[in-house]
C-alpha cells in the first residue's frame, strides 16, 4: 500500500484548523489502517476533557481513555482532538458525553474493538466513571488495563 495515498483526503492535518462549535458539526477524519492484517490496539488518552453541565452551565472535567482495535481505518488524531474540544461549550451529562463519543468513533472508523473509560472529576462532591466497550478482543491482542486511579480525594 503506498501510504502517501492514504492521507490525500484529510482536510485538517497540517495546518491551522478553528476548534469546531459543536460536535455534531466537528469533522472526525480516518486514514485507511496501513497494517490491516495485523490485530493492534491503539490508545488515546485525553486527560483535559471538557464540557459543560446541561443544566446550571458549569464546566465539567474528565480523564477519558479511548482504546480500540482497527479494522480497515485508523481515527486521524488531530481531528479526534479537534472533535473532543468541541465539547467544551456542549451541554450533557457525563454519561451522554461519554456514549456519544464512542458511538461516533465506531460511526466514522468501524473498529473491530473499542473501549471507552470516561473518568469524571467529581461536581457535588461525587465522581462518576463511565465504561463502554463494543465488539469482541480478537484473540492475540494485549490490551493493557487503563490503570486510572480511582478518585480519592484527601483520602
Amino acid at each position: 500500500m503506498n501510504n502517501k495515498n492514504i492521507y490525500k483526503d484529510l482536510k485538517q492535518l497540517g495546518g491551522e484548523t478553528k476548534l469546531p462549535d459543536s460536535p455534531d458539526t466537528a469533522l472526525l477524519e480516518s486514514v485507511a489502517n496501513p497494517q490491516f492484517d495485523l490485530d493492534y490496539m491503539v490508545r488515546f488518552t485525553a486527560p483535559e476533557f471538557t464540557s459543560l453541565c446541561p443544566i446550571t452551565g458549569q464546566p465539567d472535567f474528565a480523564y477519558l481513555m479511548i482504546d480500540y482495535i482497527p479494522d480497515q481505518h485508523l481515527v486521524e488524531s488531530k481531528s479526534l482532538k479537534l472533535y473532543l474540544g468541541a465539547y467544551r461549550n456542549h451541554g450533557a451529562f457525563h454519561e451522554d458525553c461519554t456514549l456519544q463519543i464512542a458511538r461516533r468513533l465506531i460511526k466514522e472508523i468501524k473498529p473491530k474493538w473499542l473501549r471507552m473509560g470516561g473518568y469524571w472529576y467529581p461536581r457535588g462532591g461525587m465522581p462518576i466513571d463511565v465504561f463502554f466497550a463494543y465488539g469482541d478482543i480478537p484473540n492475540g491482542v494485549w490490551i493493557p488495563d487503563q490503570s486510572v486511579p480511582p478518585y480519592r480525594g484527601r483520602g
